[in-house]
């Protein structure tokens, strides 16, 4: 691939506006010698004034997403691509969420281009526990760890039950939730099912990755060793 297509589908700017900036010598390798639209040059020798270029196609990052932003691209309020670099939104292939967290959720959220990866992540085949923490409304009532567990809760307008559900109960108005599934919306229709209603709801952990120590709102690429660990933690 050409060097100005190249960085212009990591949403650097359209192939005109990249084509610009090789001619403005913005384009350089390591020891800054200005390169050229044809030249061929490994992705990790290429600066864009002076930066690495971004992961090539096949990136994965984690974002701590914090309330208030929706995973849309139309939406006209807080969106999560307003927490990364402005390019990213721009890059083709497109970076995608991989599934959605509401706006009134928070926690942990991956993102990628790579559309393999992403069927991988959300098929039911793979089995990956998504691990949230509720805070609710009323206390609870006490059996929802049965209610939840027994793979037959039928949720509103839907037409087959839920896969059973991990519940720990963390208070009188607290809950664990461990899921395999991802249905709209799911664990505050699970708790209204139950009489309930979810104030706050924060995801933990995804697979076997954790948010850790990553702050709302800041985000990090993952390599290899972090994709293998997505994959380690199945039930």
């Amino acid at each position: 691939m050409k060097l100005v297509k190249l960085i212009a589908n990591l949403g650097y700017g359209s192939r005109k506006q990249v084509a610009l900036m090789f001619r403005e010598g913005r384009i350089t390798d390591p020891a800054g010698e200005v390169l050229y639209a044809d030249d061929a040059v490994a992705h990790a020798n290429v600066r864009v004034d002076g930066e690495p270029l971004d992961p090539p196609q096949g990136l994965l990052l984690m974002l701590h997403k914090p309330v208030g932003y929706t995973c849309s691209t139309k939406d006209p309020g807080r969106v999560v691509y307003d927490l990364l670099p402005p390019r990213f939104r721009l890059r083709d292939p497109v970076l995608s969420t991989v599934g959605r967290l509401d706006r009134d959720t928070s926690g942990l959220l991956l993102m990628t281009d790579d559309g393999a990866l992403l069927h991988r992540i959300t098929s039911p085949k793979s089995h990956l526990p998504k691990v949230y923490e509720a805070t609710l409304a009323s206390d609870l009532r006490g059996d929802e760890a049965a209610v939840f567990g027994s793979g037959t809760l039928m949720l509103e307008s839907e037409k087959t039950p839920l896969a059973p559900a991990g519940f720990e109960a963390l208070g009188p108005r607290r809950a664990r939730i461990t899921l395999v599934e991802g249905r709209y919306h799911q664990i505050r229709r699970m708790f209204a099912a139950v009489g309930n209603h979810v104030e706050t709801l924060h995801r933990h952990t995804l697979g076997g990755l954790g948010l850790a120590d990553l702050p709302a709102g800041q985000w990090r690429l993952l390599d290899e060793t972090d994709r293998a660990t997505l994959f380690t933690n199945p039930v």
